[in-house]
C-alpha cells in the first residue's frame, strides 16, 4: 500500500463515507480549499493508480469507489505511526495521550478492562 498525500487521504475519507461518487460529488463534500475539477480528477485518478479506488464507467463519466477498506487504512496508518513515532511500543502510545491529557484514568480503565476481557 503506498503513502496517500494528505488532499488524497481527504479525498479517500470522503470517498468511504460516500461509498461510490462522481468527482462532482466528491467535490460537493469538500469545505475548505476546494480544488479545481480537473484537479480533484487528478487526484482520484492518482488513487485508483495507487490501488485505493476502483470505476464503474458510464460513458465518459467514471463512478468511484473505495477498494481499500478504512478499517484496512487505519491499521496501515496506525501501525506505521507507532513504529515511526513510538518505537513500535503501545506504552509510549498511550503514555504519550496520558501525558497530553488526551486520556482520561476512566478510559484508561475502560482500555484495561478490554484488555482483561481478551484474556
Amino acid at each position: 500500500m503506498q503513502k496517500l498525500t494528505n488532499k488524497e487521504e481527504e479525498i479517500m475519507h470522503i470517498l468511504w463515507m460516500l461509498e461510490k461518487a462522481f468527482v462532482k460529488d466528491v467535490l460537493a463534500e469538500i469545505k475548505e480549499d476546494k480544488p479545481h475539477y480537473n484537479t480533484l480528477s487528478t487526484i482520484i485518478r492518482n488513487l485508483e493508480d495507487k490501488g485505493y479506488v476502483g470505476y464503474h464507467a458510464y460513458g465518459k463519466t467514471h463512478q468511484y469507489y473505495p477498494i481499500i477498506s478504512k478499517e484496512s487504512y487505519r491499521k496501515r496508518f496506525m501501525n506505521s505511526a507507532i513504529d515511526n513515532y513510538f518505537n513500535s511500543s503501545y506504552k509510549n502510545v498511550v503514555s504519550f495521550f496520558a501525558k497530553e491529557e488526551k486520556i482520561s484514568v476512566e478510559e484508561l480503565k475502560e482500555i484495561i478492562d478490554l484488555i482483561e476481557k481478551k484474556k
